[in-house]
């Protein structure tokens, strides 16, 4: 296969950390930087030049594929970035809202969507907002869905968030919690490698205590296999994925 295009993705904090001087992004060779790819049989637009990181999470493909497995009636992924939740969840349910607060992220989402458009799929619906305004708006106005999906960016970038990522952990879960239904599927999210999977499950446990629901693990899931854990280090140990029934 003959390479196609070269793309350097440069990240200013790091170059910052490193002490060396400002320098965009750019393409070293070939001419187009925007191409499609798949991931467990769905199609996404990917452009090299932008986006988060790469402009795909693949640490979640394996999770991706997981939580479809539970999904069912209706669905809402929050922090849903470029629809890769949603997407997966919407051949097996009803009607899908996804939740960003990047309005070109959903504008990518939908276009994904546009890609893998079939007959038996439902249209899946896109919500600007920020997602614990929405979510708090949604518990109290009795929304009700059979999954939720969360999978929010990095709460705790240093030890010294730590605390205050889990609030903003617990404060999300919560919400979900409450909306729902009996037997419905919670998939909730940390790539915080500063909450370690210990903190995300007592967390868990408060929230659902705090929600007078009974919580029942199906999954404890880490990142895909392509991003292989290292014993002697231990940052590479960052993504927790866990699928759980609620009663």
């Amino acid at each position: 296969m003959r390479l196609a295009a070269i793309v350097e993705r440069v990240d200013p904090r790091v170059r910052e950390l490193e002490n060396l001087p400002p320098r965009p992004s750019s393409l070293l060779h070939g001419s187009k930087t925007a191409t499609t790819f798949t991931m467990n049989g769905i199609q996404f637009l990917y452009e090299a030049l932008e986006g988060q990181k790469t402009g795909a999470f693949l640490d979640q493909r394996e999770n991706y594929a997981a939580a479809a497995q539970y999904a069912r009636g209706e669905a809402l992924d929050v922090f849903c970035y470029q629809g890769g939740f949603a997407l997966h969840l919407a051949p097996r349910c009803s009607h899908v809202t996804g939740v960003d607060s990047s309005r070109p992220a959903l504008e990518v989402a939908d276009r994904n969507a546009s890609l893998n458009r079939h007959d038996n799929h439902p249209e899946i619906e896109w919500i600007e907002a920020n997602a614990f305004d929405l979510l708090k708006d949604y518990a109290t106005s009795d929304r009700h869905y059979d999954i939720v999906v969360l999978d929010p960016p990095p709460f705790a970038k240093s030890k010294r968030d730590l605390e205050a990522a889990l609030r903003g952990y617990k404060e999300l879960n919560l919400r979900a919690l409450k909306m729902l239904r009996p037997g419905g599927i919670l998939v909730t999210c940390s790539c915080s490698y500063h909450v370690s999977r210990a903190n995300f499950l007592e967390m868990l446990r408060s929230a659902a205590l705090d929600a007078h629901r009974t919580l029942s693990l199906i999954e404890v899931r880490g990142q895909a296999k392509d991003h292989p854990i290292l014993l002697d280090i231990p940052e590479t140990s960052y993504l927790k994925c866990v699928i759980a029934s609620v009663r």
